[in-house]
């Protein structure tokens, strides 16, 4: 049975975890976050990156949005190679914001400015938030194509390691949050 024949199964609101030989440098030891998933392709954010040169101080004055002193020390992630001039808003309730797209019933992906306006003045989402620029991507049947290449792990989304666990340490976490010993992965692929 070809996979178009077979029933989807889509993977909206799961996590990616790279496998260790992953070797496009966009995703080596990533975590991602499928905020959608259909027959026409995938969106992702991944959720441990730091972008290395830009803050929210840069986000925010580039808008010419107001923000508070705790506000200007806000990561940026890197979250993926597609839209890279894009803000995506990974967050918890309120789901209130224009634009706004379920993840699951604890988690949405929005990017309208009334959100980042918010997080700016230290109001509604605080605390729960990952601001993203760019996403993931992958075209029709293309992540699935990836998994059966053992390119990917899947599991469940965790609000836990997406807004509490350190952003160095979310890739082994999210390993053992499947019951995957990251030590013990193997590069090799085969087939049954």
């Amino acid at each position: 049975m070809s996979m178009e024949a077979s029933t989807p199964s889509y993977l909206k609101g799961q996590m990616l975890m790279a496998m260790p030989n992953l070797a496009d440098p966009n995703f080596s030891k990533t975590v991602t976050c499928i905020c959608e998933h259909t027959d026409a392709g995938a969106l992702g954010i991944v959720i441990n990156r730091i972008h290395p040169f830009i803050s929210a101080k840069e986000i925010f004055k580039e808008l010419k949005i107001d923000y508070t002193v705790k506000a200007e020390s806000i990561h940026i992630f890197v979250g993926g190679p597609v839209h890279v001039g894009e803000l995506f808003i990974l967050h918890g309730p309120p789901f209130h914001w224009k634009g706004c797209v379920t993840v699951t019933p604890t988690l949405a992906l929005s990017n309208t400015r009334d959100i980042l306006e918010s997080i700016a003045r230290g109001e509604g989402v605080v605390g729960s938030f990952l601001i993203a620029l760019g996403c993931a991507g992958w075209g029709r049947l293309q992540l699935e194509s990836e998994i059966s290449e053992n390119a990917w792990l899947t599991g469940p989304v965790s609000d836990e390691l997406l807004f509490d666990v350190p952003v160095e340490s979310r890739w082994e976490r999210a390993m053992e949050l499947i019951g995957i010993d990251p030590m013990k992965l193997t590069n090799a692929t085969g087939s049954a």
